[in-house]
């Protein structure tokens, strides 16, 4: 025994010198770890994604294009002017010949407007409907926008779950390795068997397999988050579940989505958007009043005259008799597709109800497997190290202790998942209860406006051009940047 403990003290020193070295250099490559790498909290990436997500661009210029349909309702009160000129030739010959015979070119030029006075209240709910299309094209965004938070938020607990696991996985194969070493010179010797290297070999190898998925999980996990944020994924932290914005009780969230959902408010609107077509279509039975106004200015019209100039203001009753039955039709094709929009209010809070019921089992269940994976976790631990210590004396194999190995490692694995199903299930119930959104969560100092691209349109009289929110870009700019980006080569003629 003395001799024994004699011949290993050399191999303790050089195993503690090992040590002492790994560590100062350790401490070296921290200390001259620059410092500027700040880490990228969840919030910073739910603002990457709502500045930059394309989906969320696609959906804003797709409700400016809906707030167009109100300034068109509003063209029905305005009046609608147009102008013309020609210019000809004409030959005149009559028997027997009078003075009108002969050559003339004439031409000229007209003004015609017209001015709606009443048209059946077409054109009042006609902008009605439009902007309750609008709104629901709002709610529409909302839906946009929380479904592309909470793909940010799966994303970026992915990337976190993964790197856990890929670390758990590095770890468990430098373990295996060491007992496939240690194995290896006892068998050198004659303490083990063939049997025992075998089963080390083949959990070391399964271990390394493990490991090229759980990195393979990995690359696929930062690509989704690269599409989703906009950047790859860059020093990731650790979250929490989001706790504070969460209702008390099941019941609640059932009642908070059944009213802030944007999914129901939509409906709402749409219901609405459905009740003022019918408006609108019925108002095709009614009487329209309206002014014509035209100005006429014609040079060399006969041979006997060198100019005439008419002007002529005129007020139009027309009274519709009978439209062969097309106009009653789509009224009551309209009212038909309103009685839709009715059940289709009712459906909407049914879905929401069971989105809502199942997101908060989701997070029950996740709050409940969190408590149990740690208890498991604390247990795998203290039981491996108590089955290394009765492997030491020869009161279990190495079976026993790679088992244990494999346990402890699942109960990690587990509780890392766990931890990243608990984040992804509170941001579930925001958005299942409609409060899933840039200012709820306070990620960015200035939010989208919607109302800012209606105000300015919803009454505008002319202008073609379109512009980026900031105002700086017109379509064709972005149209052109867009094919230089992608098309850098232009096609020769």
């Amino acid at each position: 025994m003395v001799a024994q403990f004699d011949d290993g003290a050399p191999r303790l020193a050089g195993k503690a010198r090992w040590l002492m070295t790994t560590a100062v250099a350790s401490l070296m490559c921290i200390a001259m770890t620059p410092q500027t790498v700040s880490a990228e909290s969840l919030r910073d990436a739910l603002a990457a994604a709502y500045k930059s997500n394309p989906r969320i661009d696609a959906e804003r210029a797709r409700l400016r294009a809906t707030d167009e349909e109100v300034a068109r309702a509003n063209s029905g009160y305005r009046p609608t002017v147009t102008g013309s000129a020609d210019i000809g030739y004409e030959r005149r010959s009559t028997k027997p010949p009078s003075t009108a015979d002969g050559e003339t070119h004439p031409k000229g030029y007209s003004l015609n407007a017209t001015q709606p006075i009443f048209n059946g209240f077409r054109t009042l709910n006609g902008v009605r409907e439009a902007e309750a299309i609008v709104r629901a094209g709002r709610e529409t965004l909302r839906t946009v926008e929380q479904e592309v938070l909470q793909q940010t938020v799966t994303a970026y607990m992915d990337v976190v779950r993964d790197q856990a696991i890929v670390r758990l996985r590095e770890s468990n194969v430098t373990v295996l390795t060491r007992e496939l070493k240690a194995t290896q010179d006892r068998f050198s010797v004659g303490e083990v068997t063939r049997t025992d290297v075998a089963q080390a070999e083949a959990r070391r190898a399964s271990a390394v397999s493990q490991l090229d998925l759980a990195r393979a999980n990995l690359k696929a996990s930062r690509a989704t988050f690269e599409r989703v944020v906009g950047h790859p994924p860059s020093n990731l932290q650790e979250q929490r579940p989001h706790e504070k914005s969460l209702p008390r009780s099941v019941t609640e969230a059932v009642q908070i989505g059944s009213r802030e959902s944007p999914t129901v408010v939509a409906a709402l609107y749409r219901e609405q958007a459905a009740r003022h077509n019918v408006d609108k279509i019925w108002g095709e039975m009614l009487p329209e009043v309206r002014v014509d106004a035209a100005h006429t200015h014609r040079y060399d019209p006969s041979r006997t005259t060198d100019e005439a100039e008419t002007t002529t203001v005129t007020g139009r009753l027309t009274v519709p008799l009978y439209q062969a039955g097309e106009v009653h039709a789509r009224v009551r094709q309209s009212k038909h597709t309103h009685v839709s929009r009715l059940q289709e209010i009712e459906q909407t809070r049914t879905e929401v109800k069971e989105r809502v019921e199942q997101a908060w089992s989701q997070l029950t269940a996740a709050r409940a497997a969190l408590e149990s994976d740690r208890v498991q976790v604390n247990a795998s631990r203290t039981a491996l190290a108590g089955v290394r210590e009765e492997e030491r004396v020869g009161q279990r194999t190495l079976l026993d202790v790679l088992n244990a190995e494999q346990e402890a490692l699942n109960a990690e694995v587990q509780i890392v998942t766990t931890q990243r199903n608990l984040v992804v299930a509170s941001y579930n119930v925001l958005a299942s209860i409609g409060r899933l959104s840039v200012v709820d969560l306070g990620t960015v100092e200035q939010a989208y406006d919607p109302e800012a691209h209606y105000h300015e349109v919803r009454r505008k009289w002319w202008g073609i051009s379109i512009t980026y929110p900031d105002g700086r870009r017109e379509h064709h700019d972005l149209w052109n940047t867009h094919t230089e980006k992608h098309h850098p080569v232009k096609p020769t003629k």
